[in-house]
């Protein structure tokens, strides 16, 4: 009898320093549940095993030898679960095992242990529970360094993905007295998909522009970036709004797979003749106010990068405009939503427009936060929110 325990002992040692050697040389979390298998069957005098372990929310199968059926993959059972706030062995009435037991770390619940053993169940209980702390404690902290790498490098990502937005926005915008254009951008996440801009086409022409990318956070940016840098390279080549959107299409196309799409209102003003060109590719309802005039500026074609060539596409020249201010917006302004689950909406967004002009344009956009953030309450905005005001006075 105290041979047979002696040898039960180093067969136990022999295990330990086996699957400590495996940890000790970082081998993938598949590879150690392997060891741990083949140790628990080559040394000790377990007939019988089902180690179950969480994934994401669910609990399943990991280890399994020996039953007459593969339990691989499969749950825990239902009846098993309260076994998450108990410790120590249990009687099982689980088909083909003598025991169960859960194995602890630091109060967290790593693995719920089936045993079927010749050997006495209370000093398996504990080896058990030694060995398979030692293996599950070395996947967990891979698990968490492996999350930590990833986060990482999503975070080094993010960086990048936010400077190149930064990229995207003019650094200055006019504020001379024939024209004054002011804009305000809020992301939901640290980096999103509008996108605004102005570019000087030569001393008469300008054009201004905003876009909403469908998305969010990194992979749109990229695209939206990609979209800018096509933007800013046309106009250089031609001061043809259709040839302009019909190149930018191709190229949303072509980056986004046909999966994204951008949605894009682009306006080009003329001081000498006074003429406003412009196109709205499935943009919201653009607000354009002249006198006691106000138009909304929807002509144009369907989003950019869902079809190719596109399937209708016409821009729309407004004459003899001196005095007037353009109003764009994305559709996380719109889309506000308060306690009551009701959308801050279009009508909503008129009513702040009624009246003169705006003569400040950063009040104004302070003007329609205030009245966002009354509406919405204690909600958070669940969209990117940008705004570029125009103000022309050209008299």
């Amino acid at each position: 009898m105290k041979e047979t325990s002696l040898d039960i002992k180093d067969l136990q040692l022999n295990a330990l320093l086996e699957v400590t050697q495996a940890v000790n040389n970082n081998l993938p979390e598949d590879d150690l549940l392997k060891i741990y298998k083949f140790t628990l069957l080559a040394d000790l005098k377990i007939n019988k095993l089902a180690l179950y372990t969480q994934r994401e929310a669910n609990w399943i199968c990991r280890v399994n030898f020996g039953t007459k059926n593969n339990l691989i993959g499969s749950p825990l059972p239902e009846e098993y679960m309260e076994l998450k706030n108990q410790m120590g062995l249990v009687e099982t009435s689980f088909d083909e095992f003598d025991a169960v037991f859960p194995v602890y770390h630091k109060n967290k619940l790593l693995a719920v242990v089936f045993i079927e053993s010749d050997s006495e169940l209370g000093v398996q209980n504990r080896f058990l529970n030694a060995l398979t702390n030692i293996i599950l404690v070395a996947i967990e902290n891979k698990r968490l360094a492996r999350q930590q790498m990833e986060q990482e490098a999503y975070r080094r990502e993010l960086e990048i993905a936010k400077k190149v937005q930064n990229f995207l926005f003019p650094k200055e915008l006019p504020k001379i007295e024939r024209l004054q254009i002011e804009a305000f951008y809020l992301p939901h996440h640290d980096v999103g998909g509008d996108y605004y801009d102005y570019i000087q086409i030569d001393e008469n022409k300008f054009l201004a522009c905003i876009a909403d990318v469908s998305g969010k956070g990194v992979p749109a940016a990229l695209l939206m970036s990609n979209f800018q840098a096509s933007l800013r390279a046309l106009v250089r080549q031609t001061k043809n709004l259709k040839e302009i959107i019909e190149e930018l299409n191709l190229t949303t196309y072509v980056s986004g797979n046909a999966e994204n799409f951008i949605t894009f209102f682009a306006g080009i003003y003329d001081f000498k003749t006074k003429e406003l060109e412009y196109i709205n590719c499935g943009h919201n309802e653009i607000i354009l106010k002249h006198g006691d005039t106000i138009e909304l500026l929807n002509d144009g074609t369907t989003v950019l990068g869902m079809f190719d060539p596109l399937p209708f596409i016409e821009t729309k020249k407004l004459s003899s405009l001196d005095e007037f201010f353009l109003f764009t917006y994305t559709d996380g302004l719109t889309e506000t939503f308060n306690e009551k689950d009701e959308a801050f909406e279009f009508d909503r967004l008129l009513e702040i427009l009624k009246g003169e002009c705006p003569k400040d344009l950063s009040e104004f956009h302070n003007q329609i936060l205030e009245a966002l953030n009354t509406f919405k309450g204690s909600r958070s905005f669940h969209d990117d929110i940008t705004m570029l005001s125009c103000r022309i006075q050209n008299k």
